[in-house]
């Protein structure tokens, strides 16, 4: 389970969206499930995640966010001498719907189909 403590706490006040975005920018890639978005490459990783917060909703029982997050995957190939695909990191971008539980700070996160970017 995933609580986004920090950010709920930052709920209505200026401090939000840069709170946010930190907790966002610790998780790792499982949470995000930035596995399933990648595009260009077969691993992603957990390093450097950047998120971007693209919108905010209040709803009646939670916050509803739609961040875009560019990250880092490679293309793993099989580490032989003469390999032609050399881990080369690229860089990858998606989008997930995160919803903050207004009294519990749950999140639950989903990723997003229609992507830009």
């Amino acid at each position: 389970m995933i609580f986004l403590r920090k950010s709920l706490k930052a709920w209505g006040t200026s401090a939000f969206r840069d709170v946010l975005k930190s907790e966002i920018e610790q998780m790792n890639t499982d949470v995000l499930h930035l596995q399933q978005g990648l595009s260009q490459s077969s691993v992603a990783l957990d390093d450097n995640l950047d998120a971007i917060i693209i919108s905010v909703s209040d709803e009646t029982d939670c916050i509803c966010v739609k961040a875009g997050i560019y990250y880092a995957g490679i293309i793993a190939g099989c580490s032989c001498a003469d390999d032609p695909t050399p881990d080369n990191q690229t860089t990858e971008y998606c989008q997930v719907l995160l919803a903050i539980d207004k009294t519990t700070a749950e999140t639950t996160v989903t990723l997003l189909q229609e992507q830009t970017g």
